[in-house]
């Protein structure tokens, strides 16, 4: 018996297979898993009216907060930045929104003197609520650094809590803060746990070592740090009593005595003229830190948080009329400058992974060399291959389809040779 087709047609067939199963095999773009060509509407570039208007991806400009000198982004109609600003450091931010309106120096660290009180207010006053009583032993009052700032706090007396937060705020008592301090569980306690809430904030120039803002080797904050004290005290309606208050009256005894705000800007003390609006946080001064002072105004519903640290001018009061200047800038500034970073917490930094040594294996080391991008000619690792893959597997699939075609014209010819003897 003959079979009903000839050798040629076998062939033809069989190449026929191989054209088909090179049409199978993934081309180029499948094996790198390239740009999807799919569109929708018509071709990108032509004019189309179907084409429509980009969407918005205007985000926040970005921080220029870590570099160092004087930032403002000014739009048009913003006033010009006050001149004679003489601080080592300064910031001028909005306390509702935490933006960021100018800056010079701001992550510059510094010893901050009792401009830390705001910190140690912020982490301690939440737990020592103002009706809170304690008698205070010779022990509460140990350890106040020479030449402090006292309220009068007296071994022996007992004190109501309230009574001890003014004579913080008002007086800048180191008396009144170490008796808070050891209320609150220690000295040494106090000042971890300030530490801890200030990384909680995102402020991280700062160190505590004394929580009264005494200057203690290593002890730093920053204008921004302390901006960010200020604008989170101001959560806190009894912050915010405290200090705003002008004057009171502090026990001793049987009697009480008047103590007076040191913030000059808030009772307008020595000539300097009160800030309208001005909230008050809290001011402070030591040799080493110069004058510094955070403040806080409120006008026209909208609330400015400033810091100053240690203006180089030579003027007694120099820190409060620049941190009027700067007052008076922000709110005639509002709405007409771009923010140039945010009190908001940041995500903490991550150092970069140190780059892995190449792997040196000896003879007969299993040792896998390290994951890395690949180097110029090499190729990741990939399972959709390159072009070098696809060009392979077309070739072994024509070699497998020429073979099969051999194969089957040769037992043809055979089975024809056979068929024609019999």
């Amino acid at each position: 018996m003959t079979i009903g087709f000839s050798a040629r047609t076998a062939v033809s067939c069989s190449a026929l297979c191989a054209v088909g199963a090179l049409a199978l095999a993934p081309g180029p773009a499948a094996a790198l898993g390239g740009a999807d060509t799919t569109t929708t509407g018509s071709r990108a570039g032509t004019g189309s009216a179907h084409a429509g208007p980009a969407p918005s991806t205007a985000t926040p400009p970005p921080s220029t907060l870590d570099r160092p000198g004087t930032h403002v982004r000014p739009r048009a109609g913003a006033p010009r930045m006050p001149q004679g600003i003489s601080a080592r450091s300064w910031l001028v931010a909005d306390a509702d929104t935490g933006e960021v309106l100018a800056a010079h120096n701001a992550h510059l660290r510094l010893p901050p003197a009792s401009t830390l009180k705001t910190l140690f207010a912020v982490t301690v006053l939440p737990v020592l609520p103002a009706a809170v009583r304690h008698t205070v032993t010779e022990q509460d009052l140990a350890g106040i650094g020479a030449g402090s700032s006292l309220v009068g706090v007296a071994a022996g007396r007992t004190y109501r809590a309230a009574d001890l937060w003014r004579g913080v705020f008002l007086n800048s008592g180191n008396d009144a803060v170490h008796v808070l301090a050891e209320m609150n569980g220690g000295w040494r306690s106090t000042a971890a746990q300030m530490q801890a809430k200030a990384q909680s904030l995102g402020a991280r120039d700062t160190r505590v070592v004394s929580p009264d803002g005494y200057d203690m080797p290593g002890q730093v904050s920053s204008a921004y740090d302390l901006a960010v004290f200020g604008r989170a005290g101001l959560h806190n309606t009894d912050f915010v009593r405290y200090c705003a208050t002008v004057r009171a009256k502090f026990p001793a005894g049987g009697w009480a005595y008047e103590i007076q705000n040191t913030n000059r800007l808030l009772t307008g003390a020595d000539g300097v003229a009160p800030y309208r609006g001005l909230i008050g946080i809290k001011n402070g001064y030591t040799s080493r830190a110069g004058s510094t002072l955070v403040s806080a105004a409120r006008r026209g519903g909208r609330t400015l948080v400033v810091t100053v640290m240690n203006p180089q001018s030579g003027s007694r009061f120099a820190v409060y009329e620049e941190t009027r200047s700067l007052l008076d800038w922000g709110f005639g500034a509002a709405g007409r400058v771009e923010p140039v970073g945010s009190l908001l917490p940041r995500p903490a930094p991550r150092a970069a992974p140190a780059p892995a040594a190449a792997p040196q294996p000896g003879p007969g080391s299993a040792t896998a060399p390290q994951a890395g991008p690949p180097a110029p000619g090499d190729k990741a690792d990939d399972e959709s291959g390159g072009p070098g893959d696809w060009l392979a597997e077309a070739v072994t699939l024509a070699g497998a389809a020429g073979l099969g075609a051999a194969v089957v014209w040769l037992v043809l010819r055979l089975h024809g040779g056979r068929s024609t003897r019999n």
